[in-house]
């Protein structure tokens, strides 16, 4: 299981109760919306505009015209968010721009943030019905969608697996990891990897799957660290460590440039360096590998 220790559980601390039964009580809500302490972020599109590096709440008399959407109540407030349209001015950015401020934020927004921006990229994307074709309107403060027919669609959210293939004698010096890198990334750029589960799989046989697909490796025993909400644009990442049962590597070329393995000493060498730049700490990805590392290591994206 994860360290508390780890970045990426940060953004999940201080969760937000999000008051299911609560959405379609008008009276209640409107008096929410009016108490003085009740704070709203906006959001244009799927993009925030941070003020001095900080996601700014603003008092709800002060919120922009828009769809209003209830995120919960924390600390004794209630938390909205209110969606406008997408704006070309400068200093709007999508979630992954944010992160860092995230990861850095003592008062544990983030779970507030990654609620908001997920309905908001869910309501930008979900216009027809999937059923019959029809145009679809939201209720239940943006946490349902239905058509004419009465057809109901809620928000989506896909399991995906991340994973660090291990090999050799557990905590051995010669024990390896396995990290690869995309095409598209800058040199050096390597991270544990990653696909998202298929319909009628376990998430261990996904594990198994995306390793033999993206770097040609047979994976066997497979175990459970820890997980991430991450919706850019929907995703849940579900983290595992694996154990090699074959380490000759062949990459795929559509998903994988290049796959390596790694010792511990060759990881920090080339973490140190430069040569090996790792992801960043606000990731379920760089706690995976610290983890195995045993420590933090310097560098990232």
């Amino acid at each position: 299981m994860a360290s508390q220790g780890h970045v990426h559980l940060r953004l999940s601390q201080h969760p937000h109760d999000r008051l299911h039964a609560r959405r379609n009580d008008e009276e209640w809500l409107s008096r929410q919306w009016a108490a003085e302490d009740s704070l709203a972020v906006v959001i244009a599109g799927n993009r925030v505009r941070p003020v001095d590096g900080r996601i700014e709440w603003l008092p709800t008399s002060q919120a922009p015209a828009g769809q209003r959407l209830l995120l919960g109540e924390r600390d004794g407030r209630t938390w909205f968010a209110v969606r406008v349209q997408p704006r070309p001015e400068d200093g709007w950015v999508p979630l992954r721009g944010v992160l860092p401020a995230l990861a850095a934020d003592d008062t544990g927004q983030a779970p507030l943030l990654f609620h908001a921006l997920g309905l908001a990229e869910w309501l930008h994307v979900t216009r027809f019905c999937p059923r019959c074709g029809g145009p679809l309107s939201p209720r239940a403060e943006g946490h349902e969608l239905v058509c004419s027919d009465g057809h109901v669609q809620f928000p989506r959210t896909d399991p995906a697996v991340i994973m660090l293939i291990t090999d050799g004698e557990p905590g051995s010096s010669s024990e390896r990891c396995l990290l690869g890198r995309q095409r598209v990334w800058p040199v050096g750029r390597f991270s544990t990897l990653a696909g998202f589960c298929e319909p009628g799989e376990s998430l261990e046989d996904a594990v198994r799957r995306e390793v033999a697909e993206e770097a040609g490796v047979v994976v066997g025993e497979v175990t459970y660290f820890g997980n991430q909400p991450w919706p850019l644009p929907a995703s849940l990442m579900l983290g595992f460590f694996g154990r090699a049962l074959a380490t000759d590597v062949v990459v795929d070329e559509d998903e994988l440039e290049e796959a390596r393995w790694l010792t511990r000493a060759e990881l920090r060498t080339e973490a140190e360096t430069g040569s090996l730049v790792l992801p960043g700490g606000a990731s379920i990805s760089r706690s995976l590998i610290e983890e195995w590392y045993g420590g933090p290591l310097p560098g990232s994206w």
